[in-house]
């Protein structure tokens, strides 16, 4: 069997080493075979040490354009440096703002081209498909056409894409998308609309989902306090109890115990 990599990013002050570590840690929970975990990020400050840490590789940004709009630095995963930690091996890339629900088995099925999130269709009928790099596998030593087409006129590609997910849409092979239903969204499928978690709980995600996703706001630490969280329609008021449950069972002061589910 090929090596099994899961990869995260971290870089400046967005998330701390903390969501690293739980994301990590539930990863653990939910793979059956041996893997490696592997950490880009320019501060290794506070990761657990389990974790392989690598430093971002350089695609040529300045630090005005990591900072704009479209998590463009995300394509160093295409970067030669990172296919080098284990060349033809399948990856499994994460963000750091989602939470490991499920068996991860079935994400590492495919043996090539690149499998993304589809938030759009797949999460809203009406909505066009839209694929997304929140969670997406691929083969390390592959795609590199990727960076090389960004690197080629960044100025332009940046100008030209919303952000980083739609490049690399537009310009990686062998697309396909991940089931419907292995990803769910908080906002889409937990948050009740027009401010109706200001007095009701969320919803708890069910069994089935693998992972559930948080993309923009609120991310996950926002449900563990008693204040507001969100913005309309998607306004609430924590805490949530079935998150505090899931970053407690991960924060690292219990043993990880492999299938417990809350």
């Amino acid at each position: 069997m090929r090596d099994r990599i899961v990869l995260s990013m971290k870089w400046g002050t967005t998330f701390s080493a903390e969501y690293v570590n739980i994301l990590f840690r539930s990863v653990v929970a939910n793979m059956d075979t041996n893997f490696r975990f592997i950490c880009l990020t320019d501060n290794d400050e506070g990761l657990d040490a389990e974790i392989e840490v690598v430093p971002i590789p350089k695609i040529g940004l300045s630090a005005r354009q990591i900072a704009a709009p479209g998590v463009w630095l995300k394509l160093a995963l295409f970067h030669a440096d990172v296919a080098a930690l284990a060349p033809d091996a399948r990856a499994l890339f994460i963000d750091l703002d989602m939470m490991i629900l499920g068996p991860l088995a079935s994400f590492f099925k495919a043996s090539e081209g690149i499998i993304m999130l589809d938030t759009g269709q797949d999460w809203r009928k009406s909505k066009p498909v839209q694929p997304s790099t929140g969670i997406f596998s691929f083969t390390l030593g592959e795609q590199q056409n990727v960076l090389r087409a960004f690197q080629s006129d960044t100025t332009g590609a940046m100008l030209h894409f919303f952000n980083e997910q739609d490049f690399v849409a537009e310009h990686s092979e062998n697309q396909s998308l991940w089931p419907t239903g292995a990803v769910i969204s908080f906002k889409r499928h937990l948050a009740r609309r027009y401010c109706l978690d200001l007095v009701l709980q969320p919803r708890c995600p069910l069994q089935g989902p693998s992972v559930l996703a948080f993309h923009g706001v609120p991310r996950p630490a926002d449900l563990l306090g008693s204040g507001l969280w969100g913005r309309f329609p998607h306004l609430g008021r924590g805490p949530v109890t079935w998150a505090q449950e899931y970053m407690m069972r991960y924060d690292g002061s219990a043993p990880i115990l492999k299938e417990e589910k809350f």
